[in-house]
């Protein structure tokens, strides 16, 4: 029976691993969002910056890895073998749903699923325990789970929601109204003294508030304390390995800086004492320190002060987060060793051992907590799943219109107009005086015509900054005070309440920033749901028969992660492969003729594999080939309405010369609306077909279909080919041939006219043909007008 512990232990480090690579590819959005959405510095300066914290914040990683521990559950109402059903059941349950969440983009908490991981699986233990024993009873559940701690914890965890989204809303106020969108030419001092109040708050609180909480700033006060047992020399030599000079110094030092109570065992002042009772006075010298060392960066290194901000507070956050996140990933795994290294030298069974131990105070080995922070690092280089997760959070805190991923629903309508309702009432009661300056202060600074919409901005380096310095102070604060809290949550909420008072929401966007920022909470009560359940389900079935179930979960994680991870692959590559539609940027007539021609080439290709999978797949009788084929037109006439939407937008990037080229584009995009109509009738009245179980088709139908694609396959792969080498002369020859398709589709309608009359006897197979004949007459007319019109402005 040993031996199995042995292997769970194993397999817990095993996942541990693949638990910092999810988990670092969904909370890798906490801090590369501000950065990477101001584009202030280079993407590589933004990793190398990241990476750094990221290592300096594991190394001195807090004690928060009780939690793990002790937190949720009571350690010494649990033997060891349920323990180690418990620790393995969150482990399993955590690495599933965190890739589950990355493969889908979006963000969630790895604190709120460890937390309710934790919940779910003690409390499955626990009920367990109560149901073998007939004189306990379910009221006997508080016993056996901390659930003035959980309550806290959870309780703090949504706090966080309201309290990070109302924070970071009215600082980004305030700065707005201070500072404007032309930040860059406001006064040296007015930047000067925003860098101070930034670089005050995230410095002081994230190195002194989060670093006061970790595991070598407790070892230091222990050994003033002498809570520790080892003399200053021996602690000294211990973790420094300094020669013995060194040594004496540190000794002197300390003699200088502190004064020992030998029988209170406490320090009476000098340096902590001062630092505890003079923080104000701190902040205030640190603030006019940093404020002249911003103003002398500005006005004698000509430095960005914004700029430097950004990249302090990245350092910072991504320190905040791997101190606080970091017993999210590794926690458990490490309860679970130092579970099993209590166990083995007690010499008791394991059904008999209690896990008393655990209440204890955790502490994590260096070397640990090393590894862990490069497979962190490496994670943040090399992993495109959590690049996926930052766009859609730049996406919903974007300043301006854009693409939108999600669609509105009824509730973000009805909190919009809620919002505009109250907006409306408070804009009734301000003076006018202020609500002009404050107008004034909002202005946008017009974006360059000629700059790529790619390459601009999602947002300013002033939001970027509040947004670092917010996130940042939260984050250490409940650091300092032993608080998981959620680094998402708080950075997430943070990002979302900036671009609310920064008026990034405007009534074009915000009923689809709305509905995005409701599913993404909404996802988080699903991880809360979900990862509860989940775990107690998984800790049901390990406590069946440990060995068996234990490698059977292991396997189907295993091969569930497999999956998903080629899915994830195969379909970045295949979007990568696929010829999207471009969106024109060009301001002359020849640059959008010449962009249009990538569309159409792009277009057409897409276009006919669509329509010929259709009807092989009809032929076939294959349901799911369709279905594949439905979601491929479905995108395609996304890509179309996304053109449309943009017309406003191309029009205003037009030039004097090119304002003709307005009509060209509509017409062009009117007739690519009409062929997508065109292939959306095939591919979806083809698969209604299949999927009510209708008749086949019949043999000579099939035939005749079969017939009519292999000529629509040559007509359009010579149209592709006519766009892919500018050969626009060749036009005439193609628009030639559309006699020819008609007549040889009529053919096809006649001989089914016939076929109807004398032998058909499907209503259902007769109505489906029909369809499909006219519809690929309408879809040749369609096309046919594309290429009269583009042919005829080409000339």
């Amino acid at each position: 029976m040993n031996d199995i512990y042995i292997l769970m232990i194993v397999a817990l480090a095993i996942l541990a691993i693949a638990d910092l690579v999810v988990g670092v590819s969904n909370d890798a959005v906490n801090f590369l969002n501000s950065a990477i959405g101001s584009k202030a510095i280079s993407f590589r300066t933004i990793m190398i910056v990241a990476s750094i914290g990221i290592a300096a914040g594991a190394i001195f990683s807090s004690g928060l890895m009780e939690v793990a521990r002790k937190g949720i559950f009571v350690p010494g109402e649990f033997y060891f073998d349920e323990i180690m059903i418990i620790f393995m059941a969150v482990m399993i349950t955590d690495i599933l749903l965190l890739d589950f969440f990355n493969t889908l983009g979006m963000p969630t908490s790895t604190t709120v699923s460890i937390v309710f991981e934790l919940l779910g699986a003690a409390v499955c233990v626990a009920l367990i325990k109560i149901a073998a024993d007939a004189d306990l009873s379910f009221a006997d559940l508080g016993n056996y789970i901390n659930t003035k701690k959980a309550g806290e914890i959870i309780a703090g965890i949504l706090l966080s929601v309201v309290v990070a989204f109302s924070i970071g809303a009215m600082v980004q106020y305030v700065s707005r109204l201070l500072l404007s969108f032309n930040f860059e030419k406001k006064a040296k001092w007015v930047g000067a003294l925003f860098g101070g109040i930034a670089l005050t708050a995230i410095l002081y609180f994230i190195f002194i508030k989060g670093i006061k909480g970790t595991n070598y700033a407790k070892e230091i006060v222990d050994v003033l304390t002498n809570d520790t047992g080892l003399g200053f020399l021996e602690w000294a030599n211990l973790h420094f390995e300094s020669s013995y000079e060194t040594i004496k110094e540190l000794a002197a030092a300390k003699k200088d800086l502190f004064k020992i109570d030998a029988e209170a065992g406490t320090i009476s002042t000098t340096l902590r004492g001062f630092l505890e009772t003079n923080v104000l006075a701190i902040v205030i010298a640190g603030f006019g320190f940093l404020s002249l060392l911003s103003y002398g960066f500005m006005t004698i290194l000509k430095t960005n002060i914004y700029k430097l901000i950004i990249i302090v507070g990245t350092f910072a956050l991504a320190l905040a987060f791997a101190g606080n996140d970091l017993v999210n990933f590794i926690g458990v795994p490490i309860a679970a060793y130092k579970s099993y290294l209590d166990w083995s030298a007690s010499g008791i069974p394991a059904n008999e051992f209690l896990m008393s131990s655990l209440s204890g105070k955790a502490e994590t080995p260096t070397l640990i907590l090393l590894f862990a922070g490069l497979i962190m690092v490496l994670t943040l280089w090399f992993s495109s799943k959590a690049r996926n997760v930052v766009k859609t959070s730049i996406d919903l805190s974007r300043q301006g219109d854009g693409d939108e991923k999600f669609r509105p629903n009824f509730l973000s309508r009805g909190v919009v107009r809620g919002t505009v309702f109250i907006s409306e009432v408070l804009s009734s009661v301000t003076p006018a005086p202020f609500r002009k300056f404050s107008e004034k202060q909002f202005e946008e600074i017009p974006k360059s015509a000629t700059t790529r919409k790619e390459d601009l901005p999602a947002f300013d380096m002033v939001r970027a900054a509040v947004n670092l310095m917010v996130a940042g102070v939260l984050i250490s604060i409940a650091t300092s005070m032993k608080l998981p809290l959620s680094t998402t949550y708080v950075t997430f909420m943070v990002a979302m309440g900036t671009s609310l008072a920064d008026r990034a929401w405007g009534t074009e966007s915000a009923v689809y920033r709305v509905a995005g920022v409701l599913n993404v909470i909404g996802g988080w009560f699903f991880t809360a749901i979900s990862a509860f359940l989940a775990a107690a389900l998984i800790a049901f079935l390990i406590n069946f028969n440990q060995p068996i179930m234990t490698g059977v979960l292991l396997l189907v994680a295993i091969i569930l992660l497999a999956r998903n991870t080629i899915r994830y692959r195969n379909k970045t590559k295949a979007h990568k492969a696929e010829d999207s539609l471009k969106k024109s940027e060009s301001s002359s007539i020849q640059g959008v003729i010449e962009e249009s021609a990538d569309n159409i080439k792009s277009f057409v290709n897409r276009g006919n594999k669509i329509y010929g999978n259709t009807i092989d797949s009809l032929a076939k009788y294959d349901l799911a080939s369709l279905k594949k084929s439905r979601k491929g037109i479905a995108k395609l006439e996304t890509e179309v309405e996304e053109l449309r939407d943009s017309i406003f937008y191309f029009i205003k990037n037009l030039d004097e010369s090119s304002v003709g080229a307005s009509s060209f584009y509509i017409s062009i995009l009117g007739h690519l609306e009409d062929i997508t109509q065109s292939l959306e009738y095939i591919s979806k009245n083809s698969h209604k077909h299949v999927n009510n179980n209708h008749k086949k088709l019949r043999f000579n139908q099939i035939k005749d279909l079969k017939e009519i694609e292999d000529q629509l396959q040559e007509f359009f792969a010579s149209i592709k080919d006519i766009f892919d080498k500018r050969e626009f002369g060749s036009l005439n020859g193609i628009i030639e041939e559309k006699q020819e398709l008609f007549t040889l589709v009529n053919d096809k309608i006649n001989k089914q006219v016939e076929r109807t009359r004398t032998e058909e006897s499907s209503p259902k197979n007769t109505t489906l043909y029909f369809g499909l004949l006219t519809e690929t007459k309408d879809l040749i007319t369609a096309t046919m007008n594309l290429l009269t019109t583009y042919r005829d402005h080409q000339d």
